[in-house]
Formats: C-alpha cells, structure tokens, sequence
C-alpha cells in the first residue's frame, strides 16, 4: 500500500530556495524532474537512512552519488571530522594528514605513485588533461558517450549522468573551439574506438573504468585491455576517471579489478569520506611536471583540507583489506537478486538489473544496455513512476535513469528486505 508522505517543510523550503538557486538546488540531479516531482529536503542521516524536514524516512540507495561507502554519520568519520574541525577548518598550508593519505592511496591504486588533491571531480578531471596535454604535446581528447567526468568545458558533449537527465546534449557557454577538441565515441565499440584513434592524433582517452553515469555499464570483456593497447600504440596517455569507482568496486578501484593500469587516475567521493575532496595521480615521472615540482600549474586554497583529509583517512581505514569489499559485494547481489525477484513477482519483465561490488542499476529496457544508446532507449516514464512508488514506500533511489544505486556497508539485511517489498509493490503497479 502506498503512503501517504508528508511533505509541507519540503514544499515550503523549495518555494523559497526557488526565489534564491538556480531551479531551487545546487545540482540538477536534485530537483528530482526526471521522475516527476519536487525534491524532498534533507534533514539528517544515519547509517543506511536518511530522514527528511518532514519527519519521513527513507531507505537511502544514493549515499551522497557514493561517497558514503560506510553509510551517513558514521561513528569513526564523524569523530575523525570533529577532531580536525577543533584543531582548525582550513590552513592553506602543508599538514601531515594530506602525506598520510597520500601514502594510503599510493599503495591501494595500482596507477598511483604520486597525487596531487583538488576539492572536486571536475577540477581533478581538469587537471589531469591539462597533465596530458603537457606531457604528449597534442590538444584533442577521446571521450565515450554517456560519460561524465565534470563540468569541464570540453567534456560536455554527449555527457551522462545529470545532462542526460536534464536532456541537454552540450552547455551553451561552451566555445565551439573547445568542444571540437573532444571526439566522442560509442562506450563498448572496439571499431569505433580504433576508428577514432587511427583518424586523430589523442592526448588522452578518458574512460571511466565502469561507467556509472550513464547507469552502470559495465565494460565488454576485453574491452578496457584494447584502450590500454591503443593508447600505447598512439602515444597518447589512459586518464581512468575512478571518482564513482575508485575505493568502492575494489580497495584499489576498478584498474584493480580489471588489471589494467591506466597513465593517470582521478579520484573523488569515497577519498574525501563524504566531505569536498579529490585527487588526480600516476607515475612520479609524469606527477613530478605538476607546478611546484615541474612546470605544469595547479593550485587550489583548500586542495588538501584538513577536514576532508580526515573524513577520507577514516574512510579508507574503515576499508582495509578483502572483508569490507566481500561484505558489500553480498550486500549488492542480495539486492540485486531482490529487485529482480521483486520485478518478476509483479509480472514485470521489461528490466535489466546490473551489479558489480557497490554498484547498481535497475535499467527500464526490454535487453541488456551495452553502451549510452541503449541507456537513452530505455523507458524512461516508467522508471520515473516506479521511483515515485518506491519514494511513497520509504525507499530513496536515485531520480535519474542515467544513475547508478550506491549500496553501502552501512545497509543491513532487514533494509534491503523493505527495499525489495516497496520495489516489487511499484512493479506491480507498473505492470497493471
């Protein structure tokens, strides 16, 4: 049975943050206009829920878009963060909790000798181009369709996640000079990735290593090992963006996963803890051209905050060895497993649902989504529907198609049973 939520905080906070923000949020993703509603205010979190100004609970599947891999609010973050917030918020100095992270990171990422932090995806994603372009001397970048890696300006075009929800295909704002820079090519596509880097003369070939802002889509067997090999016959440079991956589909990201070690990595979500922070990283040889070591420039006064720094550090301590990622891998597939029970208890058969360690997708199509055609081919009215029902049942998920679930360690046995119980209510209201 659906219930029936309260929402008047919410109604009256969204009328006025619509006289003050931008479609009354500060990301698009959070309006919620995708799946045909307003957007709920946040109040507070814990562990696997979040709760909103209304008093209503929910589920949590979006975890903050990842960062949360140990769920909201927990002990040992929160603790870590107060400790550094009592010693002083910013310093614009060196402090030795940045060394400290950076050696942890160093030995999880295969890639990974040196970084340099940045407070954002974007800005480490802009960094790490900049690094190519210096190193190999060429302008032109090879992007996929479907993949967000910021909103850099030359990165726009064909972008997942938060443009493929809105529909908006490139920014206006972005000069053509830039965008044409950017070759986009299908994600999966062996000849068109070959096409491609036969025709131009690449920087870098930027790929997500399992593409989440398209909704997961995982890579063709053999498929990451091909980018690996052009790029070496090319000369141009592997920029892996594990900002969703990195930490949370293995201790060492997805290029552990895959065995295949990308020129540069960049980081972001799970390495600040749940606070503003990322990283770019690669070899000493290409990280020591990065300004005050080399001649590349990058600066940023909070790149490194102490409190960021701290929420990361537990974090990552929290994610030693192979038992976090095997508990949350079975947490994943039980709720893998449950939705699509849950779909074909309804007599709902049009779904795909895709999975690997922390990562989700429940895709509205009738076959399997290979790359961001297939994703945008998908029934988008109908997920809207479904989450609108999963919503009313005290189940947040995220308002996008083009997203992906973010279970956390956080999530216990019972929520995912409740998830699985309003999923296959939704469904059944689908299917009538």
């Amino acid at each position: 049975m659906t219930v029936s939520l309260r929402d008047k905080r919410s109604s009256e906070l969204y009328a006025r943050a619509l006289t003050y923000l931008p479609g009354g949020v500060n990301s698009p993703v959070r309006a919620m206009r995708a799946i045909g509603r307003d957007p709920l205010f946040v109040d507070r979190g814990a562990g696997g829920e979040l709760f909103d100004v209304d008093g209503n609970g929910y589920v949590d599947w979006v975890c903050s878009w990842g960062p949360l891999i140990c769920g909201h609010a927990h002990p040992q973050v929160v603790a870590a963060v107060t400790d550094a917030a009592a010693r002083g918020t910013s310093f614009g100095a060196p402090t030795a909790g940045e060394v400290d992270l950076a050696e942890e990171v160093s030995r999880r990422v295969p890639g990974v000798q040196m970084l340099r932090m940045t407070s954002s995806g974007t800005e480490a994603s802009m960094s790490a181009i900049r690094l190519a372009r210096a190193a190999t001397g060429r302008t032109k970048l090879l992007k996929f369709a479907g993949a967000y890696h910021g909103h850099v300006d030359g990165l726009l075009a064909e972008g997942g996640s938060g443009l493929a929800t809105q529909g908006i295909p490139a920014s206006p704002g972005v000069p053509a000079e830039v965008a044409a820079s950017t070759i986009v090519v299908p994600w999966n596509d062996a000849d068109a990735l070959a096409a491609a880097t036969e025709q131009h003369e690449f920087a870098a070939l930027l790929a997500e290593p399992y593409p989440a802002n398209m909704g997961l889509v995982p890579p063709a067997e053999g498929f990451l090992e091909l980018l690996r090999k052009r790029a070496d016959e090319t000369g141009a440079l592997l920029i892996f963006d594990e900002v969703i991956s990195g930490f949370r589909v293995a201790r060492g990201g997805g290029q552990e996963l895959s065995g295949v070690t990308p020129d540069l990595t960049v980081m972001g979500k799970v390495i600040g803890g749940g606070l503003p922070a990322a990283a770019y990283g690669g070899p000493r040889t290409l990280m020591e051209r990065i300004a005050p070591a080399g001649d590349v420039y990058q600066a940023g006064t909070l790149s490194g905050n102490p409190l960021a720094v701290a929420a990361g550090r537990a974090t990552l301590a929290l994610l030693q060895g192979e038992r976090p990622y095997l508990e949350l891998g079975l947490t994943t597939r039980a709720l893998a497993d449950g939705l699509a029970r849950a779909a074909r208890s309804a007599g709902y058969e049009d779904v795909q649902i895709v999975s690997t360690t922390g990562l989700l997708t429940v895709f509205f199509s009738a076959t399997p989504v290979h790359d961001y055609a297939a994703a945008q081919a998908c029934d988008l009215a109908a997920h809207a529907s479904w989450c609108r029902g999963l919503l009313a049942r005290g189940v947040y998920a995220p308002a996008s198609q083009f997203e992906a679930w973010f279970p956390s360690l956080a999530h216990t046995p019972e929520q995912i049973e409740r998830t699985v119980a309003a999923a296959a209510a939704a469904f059944a209201e689908l299917a009538r």
